[in-house]
């Protein structure tokens, strides 16, 4: 749990301290306050760039007539199973393209804080989260396989940097200089591992959170059967060995040379795969549904997730606009999951008011001018 945030000349935050109680807190305030900040703050207590996906020199707090942004710091102190133990992030420098994690006060790989802190997020850019683009639910569910399987940060990593050498090779072959096919065969075996850990990975995950969506009918939010698209995960769902995936992936890479070359980009490969969902009730695609709808459907699968994530690591829940497009028997029913499931959660909103059933259940922080008001 979260006993207290600092920040450092982040975002529109000079300096902020926050000491937060356990259970849900409710961040609320007009528009453009910095509700938004104080949730990408601990997001960034993660591998990856955080909800926003922004660069650290993005992040730092700038002046009228400074051209770049501060150096910046996010810290937390937690209150953990073995103690109290301090994580932060930040850049030492102003504009420095890469940060720092520290844990502890030493520092560290960014992987080491998934040992202590797992946070999981919903924002307004996902309530159409399965009619935008392909790219964007890939990554979303991405970061929910890997908040329960760190090593599949790790694979897909390993993927797109052998998927952008093999393009690179290819392209230089497609403006006369020949690519060397022995480099390519080696890249593609590279390819086939990586991308049959990260597909047998994404099929393990959508099976434990369709089990815990069907399990749990009484919820009144709408139901999804989800599904993944591509050669790959296809084989993984259908329980075929890892070896046999592997191969599948660097035939498939070595017969779509040609078409990548000419194509200037890579056409086939687990990095084109897609989650899908059907909304059971309806019966119909969720892309197919309105806002309110597929936000319901991405709540109900980030609350699988938290099921998902029960038992390791503590996770921790941050809501960006959480009762936008939710009517008020959802809305309801939302809060009451959060607490019964013990959760931490970070909420925001523009009134109190929309926060009404999680009075007395929560701790209320009015957030206006880079100021924070925590109310009694």
């Amino acid at each position: 749990m979260i006993t207290a945030l600092t920040l450092t000349d982040f975002r529109s935050y000079a300096v902020a301290t926050l000491a937060l109680p356990p259970g849900p807190v409710v961040l609320y305030g007009p528009n453009g306050a910095g509700k938004t900040n104080l949730l990408e703050a601990i997001s960034l207590l993660t591998p990856g760039k955080g909800l926003r996906g922004a660069t650290a020199p993005e992040m730092g707090r700038r002046e009228p007539g400074e051209a770049t942004g501060r150096a910046w710091a996010v810290a937390v102190t937690l209150d953990g199973e073995d103690g109290e133990v301090r994580l932060g992030t930040g850049v030492q420098t102003a504009g420095a393209a890469r940060r720092t994690v520290r844990i502890d006060g030493e520092t560290a790989p960014p992987g080491r804080l998934l040992d202590h802190l797992r946070p999981v997020w919903a924002t307004p850019e996902q309530d159409r989260l399965f009619s935008d683009a392909r790219a964007d639910r890939l990554r979303f569910f991405d970061r929910l396989v890997f908040a329960a399987d760190p090593d599949h940060a790790a694979a897909v990593s390993a993927y797109d940097k052998a998927l952008r050498e093999r393009l690179r090779l290819l392209t230089d072959g497609a403006e006369g200089r020949e690519a060397d096919p022995l480099w390519l065969d080696a890249l593609e075996v590279r390819l086939g591992e990586a991308g049959a850990r990260a597909a047998s990975a994404r099929a393990g995950a959508l099976k434990t959170l369709q089990a815990g969506i069907d399990a749990r009918n009484d919820r009144p939010f709408p139901q999804a059967d989800l599904g993944l698209t591509g050669e790959a995960e296809t084989l993984a769902l259908g329980g075929q060995p890892m070896a046999d995936i592997a191969t599948s992936i660097r035939e498939g890479m070595a017969r779509s040379r040609a078409r990548d070359a000419a194509a200037g980009r890579s056409l086939f490969g687990p990095h084109r795969s897609d989650l899908t969902a059907l909304h059971r009730e309806k019966n119909r695609p969720a892309a197919e549904g309105s806002s309110g709808e597929q936000k319901a459907l991405v709540l109900n699968l980030i609350l699988a997730q938290i099921e998902r994530l029960k038992g390791g690591v503590p996770p921790i829940l941050l809501l960006d606009e959480a009762p936008a497009h939710l009517d008020t028997a959802r809305r309801a029913a939302l809060f009451e999951e959060i607490v019964a499931l013990g959760l931490q959660a970070f909420m925001t909103g523009t009134e109190a008011d929309l926060f009404a059933d999680l009075k007395g259940r929560a701790a209320f922080v009015r957030v206006e001018d880079g100021g924070l008001s925590p109310q009694i």
